[in-house]
């Protein structure tokens, strides 16, 4: 019973990893600095846009262009394309995979949406409600999340050996490391 439980356990791993890093992969925009800015008085710093139509732009000091943040969707479908080529998806496993898009694709929509109410009415929330609201998005996050496992997981049962080892490196590299190693350049 004992090794079955271990068996188990060895398999299951690579999976959680796996689901927490798409998390953080998908789902980056519901950090604090959001909120920082706006305490602050101070405008938002964000990215610029890739592709797509630009979400909002924000006013920088120095005079420079307003870089654009891009929304959720955007930055799925990029992350989309990003992973495909990193996981060589083959076309064998096309079906899977896009039962997977699918799914990232509604989250992230879900997420803006979201997004977009909290931006509207956060003026008028008071410290309960604002925090009633974020609970609202990492509810949401949460329930993704839980959409998105069954298909990861059928995608990560379908691929190759070489394949999965491939996942588990971009897994266990994972964001953290990636931005620890941006800052230290």
């Amino acid at each position: 019973m004992k090794k079955k439980v271990c068996r188990f356990a060895r398999t299951a791993t690579p999976v959680v990893v796996m689901a927490v890093f798409l998390a953080a992969i998908f789902f980056t925009w519901t950090n604090l600095s959001i909120a920082a800015p706006a305490a602050s008085g101070t405008p938002a710093k964000t990215a610029p846009a890739v592709s797509g139509t630009p979400a909002k732009a924000a006013p920088t000091d120095s005079g420079a262009p307003p870089r654009v943040r891009r929304s959720q969707v955007q930055r799925t479908e990029a992350r989309i394309a990003d992973l495909q080529k990193a996981l060589k998806i083959t076309p064998d496993q096309q079906g899977v995979w896009n039962a997977l898009v699918q799914v990232m694709k509604d989250n992230a929509k879900e997420m803006d949406e979201l997004r977009k109410a909290r931006t509207k009415s956060r003026r008028d929330m008071n410290a309960v409600e604002d925090l009633q609201n974020y609970c609202q998005v990492t509810e949401t996050h949460l329930a993704g999340m839980k959409k998105m496992l069954p298909a990861f997981e059928a995608l990560y049962n379908s691929m190759s050996d070489e394949q999965k080892k491939n996942a588990d490196a971009l897994f266990k590299m994972g964001r953290h490391e990636k931005q620890g190693k941006q800052k230290s350049k």
